[in-house]
């Protein structure tokens, strides 16, 4: 398309102005320091790799052993069900939490501020040793022996489901009030029950919030099992543990524990990506939101909340 400039009193030019060239900015400094890591990245695997002290024959023998791999599944066993007591617990939490009746308000927020504000590797020894203060649990015409209920998988198991629920009450509570209150006057003004309307219309509203950090929060968790092992849990760790203390590679051993670490972690990176997908759909442009997948699995490689307080 043509424009006409203006050249003198009553005289246009029609002819198309000029094609301007762009000259992108050279970032010299990006590109020197792209090499430099490069390099630094470079020597450090070649390091690592050709270090005579790291016996790597002895970690082929072990990445499939079956000592490890049984904890492997103890594990995935343990990041399961331990999310999925958080995430059932949790959202019972945050509807109580937002809920107009004060005792169970004031109850969620003493359950908040108890398993979040104490590090999850001393829940773990509680529960472990809970047979120290209740020898016997269960009513008085029923009582059991609280060692042989509370085993160290069962103790693993309550220290990391309830120290995740207090996290996750706080996530769906951020969803929920996230769904515009427009939605819920209007369940009201229909005569919606309370339990229906949160599982009819908020809920499936909030996911596309809930989501992203639920699966941080179980990358993370894959992540923490590794805590269990102060109390013998038969997890990964815990095996990779008790193998080294006979044949004393302790390296080789923890290498092999880490591969699949960050196996898992990066299989999880996976399904968390598309199930963002999934749940972004018409709210981003191209279904897709945040980061892409490349960068998510690596991004979930970051510190957990291990040995931190509260986690």
């Amino acid at each position: 398309m043509s424009t006409a400039s203006h050249t003198g009193p009553g005289v246009f030019d029609a002819r198309p102005p000029e094609a301007l060239t762009a000259v992108p900015v050279r970032h010299w400094g990006q590109r020197v320091s792209a090499v430099v890591l490069i390099g630094l990245l470079g020597l450090f695997v070649w390091t690592v790799a050709s270090n005579k002290n790291i016996h790597w024959s002895i970690v082929g023998d072990y990445l499939f052993d079956g000592g490890i791999l049984g904890g492997l599944v103890t594990t995935v066993e343990l990041t399961l069900l331990a999310m999925a007591i958080g995430i059932a617990l949790g959202v019972v939490v945050a509807v109580m939490r937002l809920s107009t009746n004060p005792v169970l308000k004031w109850v969620s927020l003493g359950f908040v501020w108890l398993f979040r504000g104490t590090p999850v590797l001393v829940q773990l020894i509680i529960w472990f040793n809970l047979a120290v203060i209740f020898p016997h649990i269960g009513p008085s015409f029923f009582q059991a022996d609280t060692n042989v209920v509370i085993t160290s998988f069962v103790a693993a198991l309550l220290g990391l489901g309830l120290n995740e629920a207090a996290y996750m009450s706080e996530i769906v509570r951020a969803g929920i009030l996230s769904v515009d209150p427009g939605q819920t006057e209007a369940a009201h003004a229909l005569g919606m029950p309370r339990t229906l309307m949160m599982r009819r219309i908020v809920l499936p509203q909030a996911m596309r919030i809930i989501i992203p950090p639920t699966g941080n929060e179980t990358i993370t968790m894959l992540k923490t099992t590794s805590l269990v092992a102060v109390i013998a849990a038969n997890d990964l760790l815990t095996r990779a543990q008790a193998i080294y203390s006979s044949n004393y590679a302790i390296i080789e051993l923890l290498l092999v524990a880490s591969f699949w670490y960050l196996l898992l972690t990066s299989v999880a990176s996976v399904f968390q990506y598309f199930l963002e997908r999934r749940f972004a759909r018409g709210f981003t442009r191209h279904g897709t939101s945040g980061p892409g997948l490349a960068q998510r699995v690596l991004g979930n490689l970051r510190p957990g909340r291990v040995g931190g307080g509260g986690a």
